[in-house]
């Protein structure tokens, strides 16, 4: 199935009802999972990786042993799909669970690297095997209480081996110091899986390039305590790109908190933006979207903190043609597709150039705007679908391969395009 998207008036007027995040979803329900006291979560987002977490833990507890007596009962598989974090967080989830777990997932997920966190994990003393590649799912867990409270982790190569290990840190019977090798990438993710960890009574000390997390325990802050998740700034990102490219902006995105409140990295959005034409104004747990029309000539900017906005802003100065500099892209090879790759291949049907210049950084610049151009693969990658749908607003119309590749983070993206304007075709 493709998606023909065009969209005839140019204009982005009116308001939504962001997406919830997640990122912080999922965080939200491996605390849950752990908490020795229930609590409610509100505005859980309804992204394919957050209901496909929230079932797994269901289903597992349902399942978990009773007693050591049933503490070796027959493995049981659950699949993840295409669900990165998923994976990352169950696994170490799983490895302090009672019972034999495998985890496995779509083809794509059999090919991403989990290795990194795997021997961490084994080094605190959990018991998790390789089922076909080494280095890569599928996983055999056997959950027990890990010794080891020391572990040592390259923190350039995914923050979310850092947040999976960080969340089951302070059930550890020893707790755990966590050191870093190199820098660290993703920092914002990091803060918020520790600022989580705070809100339910778990403290943990950052000091230079070792995290300490002591044997504490997770608890609610009162009787009646409901957690609620914010809307999701990365999808944010999408709708900042539209009003960048539309004629006239009148827009207002509910349910972000303003940057200084927010747990999330990509707040940064705004800021990015304003540099590409878009003043954010913070009103009553929304922002509202106008146009101001300064463009900076050129754009340059590090993602190191912010990489899942980095597919966003490249179809945004592409189709503004500006030359742009992106850098501290090293993460984008291991998502859900080689990203950079990806942006080099779909842009050229565009009429951009992207010159890979090395693992870290990309130059982009663009020649005239292909107005009819081939359909977009999306590569099972959803920020590849939401990405590139923005080119609706610059060409005749933008044809999406696999459209529902967009149900991973935000299942009504197409949807709240119809309610803005946007025309979308089924071809």
């Amino acid at each position: 199935m493709n998606y023909r998207v065009s969209h005839p008036s140019k204009k982005l007027i009116g308001s939504i009802e962001l997406t919830a995040s997640k990122s912080e979803s999922n965080r939200a329900l491996i605390i849950q999972a752990l908490c020795s006291e229930k609590f409610e979560i509100k505005n859980l987002a309804a992204a394919e990786d957050t209901t496909t977490l929230q079932h797994i833990i269901l289903s597992s507890k349902l399942k978990s042993p009773t007693s050591k007596v049933d503490a070796q009962p027959s493995a049981t598989t659950y699949d993840v799909g295409a669900a990165g974090t998923t994976m990352r967080f169950l696994t170490a989830y799983f490895s302090i669970t009672p019972g034999t777990h495998i985890l496995t997932g779509s083809e794509r997920m059999k090919n991403r690297p989990i290795g990194i966190l795997v021997s961490a994990l084994r080094e605190l003393g959990a018991d998790i095997e390789y089922m076909e590649k080494e280095g890569f799912p599928p996983l055999k867990i056997k959950g027990r209480e890990p010794e080891g409270s020391f572990v040592e982790i390259d923190g350039s190569v995914s923050s979310q081996y850092v947040s999976a290990l960080l969340l089951i840190a302070p059930q550890l019977k020893n707790g755990l110091q966590l050191k870093f090798k190199g820098e660290v990438t993703s920092r914002p993710y990091i803060n918020m899986t520790l600022k989580m960890m705070e809100e339910f009574g778990v403290n943990a000390q950052w000091q230079g390039d070792t995290i300490t997390v002591s044997k504490q325990s997770y608890n609610k802050k009162s009787k009646d305590y409901v957690y609620e998740v914010e809307g999701d700034w990365s999808s944010a990102s999408y709708w900042y790109a539209i009003a960048t490219l539309s004629t006239e902006v009148e827009f207002t995105v509910k349910g972000l908190n303003h940057p200084a409140k927010s747990l999330q990295g990509d707040a940064v959005v705004a800021d990015i933006f304003s540099n590409l034409g878009i003043r954010t104004e913070y009103v009553n747990g929304a922002v509202r979207l106008t146009k101001f029309g300064k463009i900076a000539s050129s754009f340059e900017f590090d993602f190191s903190n912010c990489p899942d906005l980095a597919q966003t802003i490249a179809t945004v100065v592409s189709a503004l043609k500006t030359p742009s500099v992106f850098k501290g892209l090293h993460t984008l090879r291991i998502k859900e597709t080689d990203r950079t790759a990806a942006l080099k291949n779909e842009l050229a049907k565009l009429g951009t150039e992207v010159t890979i210049v090395s693992n870290e950084e990309i130059k982009i610049k663009s020649g005239s705007i292909i107005k009819n151009p081939a359909p977009i693969a999306t590569y099972e990658d959803h920020r590849m679908a939401m990405a590139f749908a923005v080119f609706a607003l610059t060409c005749n119309f933008i044809t999406i391969q696999h459209p529902e590749v967009v149900k991973k983070s935000y299942p009504d993206f197409w949807r709240d395009l119809k309610k803005t304007g946007f025309v979308i075709d089924e071809v």
